[in-house]
């Protein structure tokens, strides 16, 4: 198969055998639709900064407004939205509430993406 380049199919054939099989092996619309909210989750600036700060290691609030140059109203405010999309878990230490991402799929979602658009750069640089 040839690498394309195009955006649009020449042909007006359906392959019909494909479009099935495809059809039944596709998830649900609800699954997608959490899928989707999962990326937009991801989506924020500040959100991808906490998430890209708790992959290197488990933090209170105060550290990661320092950080990133953040108040800590604004970071607890997206660490509140992290917490209910399920991507980060908090731990209180005493006075402290230490955040963590929250399971090896959320580090693994962002490492991969990491590692895609660092090949991305690198391709576009060559």
């Amino acid at each position: 198969m040839t690498k394309c380049k195009c955006m649009m199919c020449d042909c007006n054939t359906i392959h019909h055998e494909n479009v099935e099989k495809t059809k039944n092996e596709m998830l649900s619309d609800d699954i997608l639709i959490d899928i989707a909210d999962f990326y937009k989750a991801l989506a924020d600036s500040t959100r991808i900064k906490i998430i890209n700060a708790l992959d290197k290691q488990d933090l209170c609030v105060c550290d990661i407004s320092a950080i990133l140059n953040m108040t800590k109203s604004a970071i607890s405010h997206q660490l509140q939205n992290l917490r209910e999309m399920g991507l980060v878990t908090c731990t209180r230490q005493g006075k402290e509430a230490i955040y963590s991402l929250a399971d090896e799929h959320v580090r693994q979602v962002f490492e991969v993406s990491t590692e895609h658009v660092l090949e991305m750069k690198n391709e576009n640089k060559g």
